[in-house]
């Protein structure tokens, strides 16, 4: 009888064993796969063009500035058309406190602020990049 129950033993913490591998083995490959780059195809087709925005600087200069907003998915994107006024009270609050030689040196940190605030307000996915596309200061 104690032959029988260090078999059934053994048998079972060879199954747990196994089960747990297969679920680390399982979960790096998901992984791998979120870590993939993008094609530029998904990048075209998760991506939302916002529209233009001027407003004034701290010191009195006017901007013009467009971005290209890219996304995870396309609930995603249609969630950021969606939002297209939260963007724009973003980009003017943000660009009220800046000068226009702040505004120069600082639009990559523009960028990441912008996806980062946008990040806090969506629902249906994530912001991934913001590229600025347009930018006439004046």
């Amino acid at each position: 009888m104690s032959k029988l129950v260090k078999v059934m033993l053994s048998s079972i913490a060879i199954l747990i064993v196994g089960a747990a591998i297969a679920f680390l083995v399982i979960l790096n490959f998901n992984d791998e796969k979120e870590g993939e780059a993008k094609t530029i195809d998904d990048i075209v087709e998760y991506s939302y063009e916002s529209p233009e925005v001027t407003t004034d600087l701290d010191d009195g200069s006017f901007v013009r500035i467009q971005f290209q907003i890219i996304t995870d998915s396309k609930d995603a994107k249609e969630e950021i058309a969606k939002r297209d006024f939260q963007l724009k009270n973003i980009l003017i609050k943000e660009l009220a406190v800046l000068s226009e030689e702040d505004f120069k040196a600082g639009l990559s940190e523009l960028e990441e602020t912008v996806q980062i605030k946008l990040n806090e307000v969506m629902t249906d996915g994530k912001i991934t990049d913001v590229y600025t596309i347009n930018k006439i200061l004046q």
